[in-house]
């Protein structure tokens, strides 16, 4: 199936399905990940030769593949947020697999998650604000995408030279902000591939243009998917699958968020109260996906503190 036949018959609530079983299988890729490199790492191995990492890899790829699909027939503000089931999938199984104990915290976090994501799924913009390729042309060449992008460049290469090296393996928010930061290249430019797929194969003056537009997208997103996952990888390595996936999850979003806003401006469609109640809705998933970080290393009793 094309991207343009998708584009075509689709609607946001089939965007929204999509997005949600994407969520579920990129939830479980974390987790595999981390258990392919605690197994290689009990053998004494690299975690490449290990089953369950690829098995983990390979979720990762039917994920991007699912999410690619519901960028380009779903607004970004409604989809990215969804990635929190995402994270309730990935604790649960962590739980599970990992034995990573999920206590009356965390399940209250996985509610919340499950709340804020129905309340953002209500009150989405309803359609695309950008439908063709001379308009993502135009949005491209805006000053505030090119003043954007170029910032995000160079805080991506500040934290990949300088700052990863010296303190990634000691403060996850290193690897966690560069994987974020990396969301805001790879949304647009999923929502943006689909939009000139086919200009670029069809036949005219303009589609040579809209090839070199094609592959640029196209280079743009490999290189920022292959290295979210070296680095995700390198974070798995050294902290806890359902503490990265918690903090990742809250600050992909608000990149991938932010991104997708400037360059294609889906909250023009937005009323007030639907703006309201999407940051509400926002801030109540990020409340869950917090109390699920937390539940790793607190604990909560009923019973009465005695002296």
């Amino acid at each position: 199936m094309s991207v343009d036949a998708v584009r075509g018959g689709a609607s946001p609530t089939g965007g929204v399905v999509i997005a949600v079983i994407s969520s579920f299988i990129n939830g479980s890729t974390f987790v595999l990940h981390k258990k392919g490199i605690l197994r290689s790492r009990d053998r004494g191995g690299s975690y490449l030769t290990d089953a369950v990492w690829w098995t983990g890899t390979a979720s990762m790829v039917v994920g991007q593949i699912g999410n690619f699909l519901a960028y380009n027939v779903a607004p970004a503000v409604m989809v990215a947020p969804l990635g929190a089931l995402g994270v309730l999938f990935g604790a649960v199984l962590s739980s599970w697999i990992l034995k990573e104990h999920l206590n009356a915290l965390g399940k209250l976090g996985c509610v919340l998650c499950c709340c804020g994501s129905t309340v953002l799924i209500i009150h989405a913009p309803k359609a695309q604000a950008v439908t063709s390729r001379l308009e993502l042309e135009e949005r491209l060449s805006d000053p505030a995408v090119v003043l954007y992008a170029v910032s995000v460049v160079l805080l991506l290469l500040i934290l990949i030279v300088w700052i990863a090296p010296a303190h990634g393996t000691s403060n996850i928010m290193v690897y966690a902000a560069i994987c974020s930061l990396l969301g805001g290249f790879t949304v647009p430019s999923s929502k943006a591939l689909g939009l000139v797929t086919r200009d670029a194969f069809g036949e005219g003056p303009s589609s040579s243009r809209a090839l070199a537009l094609f592959v640029g997208l196209l280079g743009t997103l490999a290189l920022s998917i292959l290295t979210q996952f070296f680095f995700i990888n390198k974070a798995l390595e050294h902290f806890s699958s359902s503490t990265f996936e918690a903090i990742y999850y809250v600050t992909f979003t608000s990149t991938a968020i932010l991104g997708s806003a400037i360059v294609f401006k889906e909250w023009t469609a937005l009323t007030l109260t639907d703006s309201l109640a999407m940051l509400c809705g926002l801030a109540t998933v990020c409340v869950g996906v917090v109390l699920l970080r937390v539940s790793q290393e607190a604990s909560i009793t009923w019973k009465k503190k005695t002296d």
